[in-house]
């Protein structure tokens, strides 16, 4: 229904959105049944031309997202990265043994140990996610987004809990691969939340606060984990009680998720005023706030979008580091003369690495225009540096300089953080935006198969030589790739400065749905 305001109700919004020649608020409460899933969500609320925000009433608005969106997503995603680390500390307090993950070969002289199982239980994780990328991205996109993801949330803690009862590492490998099934909804959720709700200068700084969670719960699982080793009795293993806890605490996660809107339009956390407000401000941007329907045309166009794969080969490259850390990171460490414990505490500088830089970065790509890609290569010195240190040094009881290496490739955490900010703050249209968002995490999954592979125990004598010269090799190849994209950016850029620009035209296309190829007005970010 549209109808044109009365005086008395201009003057009711007039502190809030001016000129108010849109629909009536009181017509808007319950759009979510009049609206089309072919149109962005944003037609229902906001009119074609552009409308005058009180920037005082736009700041409440963002702090009102930011409190409830950012502490969800934040607690969100490090139980995601918790469920997978915890892996690498469970190997220690037992799992290898009693599900038979590592196979000693007595033909040798002297006898070799193998990890390979554990390698491919650390990667079945990923096969998971791969299968579940796209099904459950694009569910998100055509169904609620608060209910699809509380019910897939409380699978996921209950597919967690059930890792207690895995006797053998065939059951281990099948209960990975249905975790990470679940568990695959959670990233790129989150990303089409950020880009439905903030502006494109916004979006890094925010990808950073929920996506730090990586270096926290580092942190914080090493200290749950150093608790756990002090167990020295009950019914169960250490590591049963580690996987139970995970899952209950996933559980009450996935509870509070079914109170997450659909997108700012029915935000239920803001007035039906600042709901106006928070999708008004989003015009400038031109990336639209949500669309329910999938639409083939755009999938068409991001298939075959250069900018969509150069991200994702960084994304692979970059992650490499993650899989071989996340699954071996306390058991690499424990090889350098360190007790089980010792290990499990020195994942904290790593934790803190990834945590800080992650939101400094995040910060100054906000306060900084078309920085995020110099940021990126910067960040990838750091891990390269801590590559060489780690394979070139000496590994003896103790030794210094492969904890230092080790802590320092932590600066993975930024360069990813700023990969996933590039990828979405460049595309627009709903169904193109999914496909981003599930092209990236498709991409992280192959980085995440690829590392743990390149851990061959038969050549621990010689520092794993494989893995830390192909680290080496996928970040080189990161830093090729993001100068070519800043390059392929900043063309586009230019090209479209060049176009005749027409205000009115270009309101009006903002909440159309468009891609960022159909909207010549739309502005990459470097």
């Amino acid at each position: 229904m549209e109808t044109e305001n009365t005086g008395s109700e201009k003057q009711e919004h007039a502190a809030t959105v001016q000129p108010s020649k849109g629909p009536l608020i009181s017509d808007l409460v319950d759009h979510s049944t009049a609206q089309s899933f072919e149109k962005d969500a944003a037609a229902a609320i906001v009119p074609d031309h552009a409308q005058q925000l009180d920037k005082e009433v736009e700041r409440r608005v963002v702090r009102k997202i930011d409190l409830f969106l950012i502490p969800l997503m934040w607690i969100g995603y490090g139980l995601v990265y918790y469920d997978k680390a915890i892996l690498g500390s469970a190997v220690l307090f037992g799992m290898t043994t009693d599900l038979h993950l590592s196979v000693v070969d007595r033909s040798t002289t002297p006898p070799t140990t193998s990890t390979q199982r554990l390698s491919w239980a650390t990667s079945m994780f990923y096969f998971g996610m791969l299968a579940g990328l796209y099904p459950l991205t694009f569910l998100l996109q055509r169904f609620n987004m608060g209910r699809v993801l509380g019910a897939v949330v409380i699978l996921w803690g209950l597919v967690a809990m059930l890792t207690a009862t895995v006797t053998s590492w065939q059951g281990l490998f099948a209960q990975r691969f249905f975790l990470g099934f679940v568990e695959s909804i959670i990233p790129t959720g989150f990303m089409c939340i950020v880009s439905g709700y903030y502006t494109q200068e916004e979006q890094a700084l925010r990808q950073s606060w929920w996506f730090s969670s990586t270096g926290g719960w580092t942190i914080i699982g090493g200290a749950l984990n150093y608790g756990f080793a002090q167990i020295t009795g009950g019914a169960l293993k250490r590591w049963q009680y580690i996987y139970l806890l995970a899952g209950a605490l996933t559980v009450l996660f996935g509870v509070v998720c079914f109170w997450i809107p659909n997108s700012a339009v029915d935000a239920w956390f803001l007035t039906a005023e600042e709901r106006v407000v928070a999708v008004e401000r989003l015009r400038k941007g031109q990336t639209g706030v949500r669309c329910q329907m999938v639409k083939r045309e755009q999938l068409r166009e991001a298939i075959l979008d250069v900018k969509v794969w150069l991200v994702a080969i960084m994304m692979a490259g970059a992650y490499t580091v993650n899989g071989a850390v996340s699954g071996f990171g306390p058991l690499i460490v424990s090889t350098f003369g360190y007790t089980t414990l010792d290990s499990i505490l020195l994942q904290f500088p790593l934790g803190g690495i990834v945590l800080v830089f992650i939101l400094l970065t995040g910060y100054l790509s906000s306060r900084i225009p078309n920085i995020r890609l110099i940021l990126l290569i910067t960040c990838c010195l750091p891990v390269i540096a801590g590559c060489a240190m780690i394979w070139k040094s000496t590994w003896s009881r103790r030794a210094p300089t492969p904890v230092a290496g080790y802590t320092i490739i932590g600066f993975f955490g930024p360069v990813v953080s700023l990969i996933i900010s590039i990828g979405m703050a460049n595309v627009a249209g709903a169904t193109k935006k999914s496909f981003m968002a599930g092209t990236i995490f498709v991409a992280y999954c192959v980085g995440n198969i690829v590392g743990p592979q390149l851990i061959k125990t038969q050549t621990l004598r010689r520092h794993y030589p494989e893995l830390w010269l192909g680290l080496i090799i996928c970040y080189s190849i990161v830093i090729i790739l993001a100068i070519l994209l800043y390059l392929h950016l900043r063309h586009e850029n230019k090209k479209r400065a060049r176009l005749p620009r027409d205000e009115a035209e270009r309101d009006k296309l903002a909440f159309k749905d468009l891609t960022d190829k159909e909207n010549m007005y739309f502005r990459y970010v470097l």
